[in-house]
């Protein structure tokens, strides 16, 4: 098997933030795979990373990778056809941006050293580059539909074997092994529809594809799934949801409206959260860059919230469009909060700090639940974003 390496960008990785405070950009999951799965399945390789010191006991790399690949490229054929006839020397770019490498000395790769050293060849096909938080959303039904392609090529659904669920142009929904469906709607006329293994669609639940209901994850009865939207794997979702993407292991669980949003992994939705996506202007709406330090205009009617792993919010919480919450906040209180929630925040008008002793046993717990431990490599990637992102509480300085 091919061993890669996935490397972060530095001109991109920080407009990815906050999802990249605590992963490689090539773990971020669009449409219904992350992207470094989708490159070990499109080239059965096998990846490794070349991201932040920090991230990389977690994230490590392959000594015995040769190509090296942008984090943020989405495979298509195109690409591929076009990486695999590099040969030693080459690297791919498409205008300034590097797409990929396969340098004469491997352990001495760097961005600058291959723009320097190495043989350039244009690649002058259109790409899907997730270089901007809100990308994730915005192509999530364009990689849907493809990694749906990928994932049931040659593959024959495990079906619907409830009389009580209607399934309209069901030749375009996949059913993976374990899941239960029961008295649903799905419809499939405007694209497909994945229903991964032991994934769970409760009673009176609507489901428009696209739509990817990933492993061991369910839809909660009565639970509105309006389409272009990936819920990852091990999440409980309900309420309604539009154009969006829950990368796994996070719970909006009771209703609410959840639109043009991406959520992190271990986040937990209080009961009637909801997410304006719209301006009452109808203007195009502004997020926080953490690159500028400031307000950058998405060029976007549609852009509901960004939240990063490990946050969470009371119940009845409002968001206004376009806010970006870090990592590890608990957001809660009357009114809306501010359109930008730093890190380990606590409350939403008057904030202090999460301390990162209760924040740790609370992750541990929340871990706990699902089987898996919060080790020292997720500590220490935690302690270390709590550190970054200081500059941001400023109620710390006063």
């Amino acid at each position: 098997m091919e061993q890669i390496t996935l490397f972060d960008d530095p001109a991109y990785r920080g407009s990815l933030l906050p999802f990249t405070f605590t992963r490689p950009v090539a773990e971020i999951r669009v449409g219904i795979l992350k992207i470094r799965e989708k490159w070990e399945k499109y080239l059965d390789a096998s990846a490794g990373f070349l991201t932040l010191d920090y991230l990389q006991d977690k994230f490590p790399p392959l000594a015995d990778s040769r190509l090296f690949i942008n984090g943020g490229l989405c495979p298509d054929q195109g690409l591929l056809t076009a990486i695999k006839s590099l040969e030693k020397g080459q690297c791919l770019f498409k205008d300034s941006t590097l797409l990929a490498a396969y340098p004469a000395d491997p352990s001495a790769f760097s961005m600058d050293a291959v723009k320097e050293s190495g043989e350039i060849k244009a690649y002058d096909g259109e790409i899907t580059l997730i270089h901007r938080n809100w990308h994730i959303f915005q192509y999530n039904a364009l990689e849907l539909r493809k990694d749906f392609a990928l994932l049931t090529a040659r593959r024959t659904s495990a079906g619907i074997n409830d009389p009580h669920t209607i399934a309209y142009n069901p030749e375009m929904i996949f059913v993976e092994e374990g899941a239960k469906i029961r008295a649903a709607v799905l419809n499939a006329e405007d694209g497909p529809i994945y229903i991964g293994k032991d994934a769970q669609v409760q009673e009176g639940a609507l489901i428009k594809g696209p739509f990817a209901l990933c492993e061991g994850s369910t839809v909660n009865m009565g639970g509105k799934m309006r389409g272009d939207s990936t819920i990852g794997p091990f999440s409980k979702v309900g309420g309604e949801v539009s154009n969006s993407v829950i990368f796994g292991f996070s719970n909006k669980g009771h209703d609410g409206f959840m639109g043009n949003t991406v959520i992190g992994e271990w986040c937990n939705f209080g009961a009637d959260t909801n997410i304006s996506n719209l301006k009452n202007n109808y203007a195009p709406v502004k997020v926080w860059d953490y690159t500028k330090g400031s307000f950058v205009n998405t060029g976007l009617q549609f852009c509901g919230l960004m939240m990063g792993d490990h946050s969470k919010t009371g119940i009845n919480t409002m968001f206004n469009t376009g806010t970006v919450v870090g990592v590890g906040a608990n957001v809660f209180g009357a009114g809306f909060p501010r359109t930008f929630v730093p890190s380990f925040s606590w409350g939403a008008e008057e904030r202090t700090t999460f301390r990162m002793n209760k924040f740790e046993e609370t992750a541990s717990k929340v871990m706990e639940r699902r089987g898996l431990a919060f080790d020292q490599k997720e500590k220490s990637i935690l302690e270390k974003v709590f550190d970054l992102t200081k500059a941001y509480r400023i109620w710390d300085k006063e």
